[in-house]
């Protein structure tokens, strides 16, 4: 208000603060604190990098490389940069109380699979086979191709049968390829439960909406394929970083990885004996 009247009526600053009532010492004071001008940087780096973290999931990375900075400070600066995600809220629906899912206790107790697709630069469209730990969010696989059959679901979970483990049960949908004699046929011979879900009830399988999601969001709507092999390779890699490096927010902004190493490390000081885990690639 100062500089308007200042240029519109051409006075001197001293008439104008005495216009304004305003003191002459606030308008010439200048702040001293620190502007941050690292860690400023440092936070839009790694906004850049991974444009689907908030600011919790920016501060634990912060932490991670020896920043003695709260999450206050963080979120401050995320705010003052404009930073903030642009997040629909969906509309509140009313609902009728429902009943709470069993809750897993251990790794590779139950797992969770479904299918994704997505579409290559030239059109022609490719599918994901994704999985995921219900109790650690571990993912021990992404099978990409252009097609996945009900053997080539066999052929993933024989893979993972020799490097990881079997869980005791897998929850599906009522997929053609979960339903097939070949997937059947496998979960009776290895011992394994497979659970349907409920037609048009999508919150039977919540694990996997919720890790789909995530693909989606940070991995396949931020890369523009042009080939399959970019494609396995990308996804590849970011089922790597999701497993090692992402904190995820139900674990404690943990990493699923780590996770896992902390429950085997309390299992064994609590019942004396080690339990195998899955192998985190």
């Amino acid at each position: 208000m100062v500089e308007t009247l200042r240029f519109c009526y051409r006075i001197s600053t001293r008439r104008a603060c005495e216009v304004l009532r305003f003191e002459r010492s606030s308008f010439y004071y200048r702040s001293r604190k620190n502007q941050q001008i690292e860690l400023r940087m440092r936070i839009r780096e790694l906004a850049a990098s991974r444009v689907r973290f908030g600011y919790r999931r920016l501060h634990v990375l912060l932490l991670r490389e020896g920043w003695e900075i709260n999450h206050k400070r963080v979120y401050r600066l995320y705010k003052e940069e404009g930073l903030s995600l642009r997040l629909k809220s969906k509309k509140k629906r009313t609902s009728q109380p429902r009943v709470p899912m069993p809750v897993p206790t251990a790794p590779n107790q139950v797992w969770s699979m479904d299918f994704m697709a997505d579409r290559l630069a030239d059109g022609r469209q490719f599918r994901l086979l994704t999985l995921v730990d219900n109790f650690s969010r571990v993912s021990p696989e992404i099978e990409v191709d252009f097609s996945l059959t009900g053997k080539r679901v066999v052929e993933v979970l024989e893979r993972l049968k020799w490097r990881s483990g079997l869980p005791k049960a897998i929850k599906v949908d009522n997929g053609s390829e979960f339903i097939s004699k070949s997937v059947d046929g496998w979960a009776y011979k290895n011992n394994v439960k497979l659970e349907f879900s409920r037609p048009g009830r999508p919150i039977d399988n919540a694990f996997i909406e919720s890790f789909n999601g995530r693909v989606r969001q940070e991995c396949l709507n931020q890369h523009w394929f042009e080939s399959i092999e970019e494609a396995k390779s990308v996804i590849e890699k970011w089922r790597i970083d999701y497993n090692n490096e992402r904190p995820h927010s139900s674990l404690g902004f943990q990493t699923p990885s780590k996770y896992v190493v902390k429950w085997n490390m309390k299992q064994t000081a609590e019942k004396g004996s080690f339990l195998t885990l899955e192998t985190v690639q």
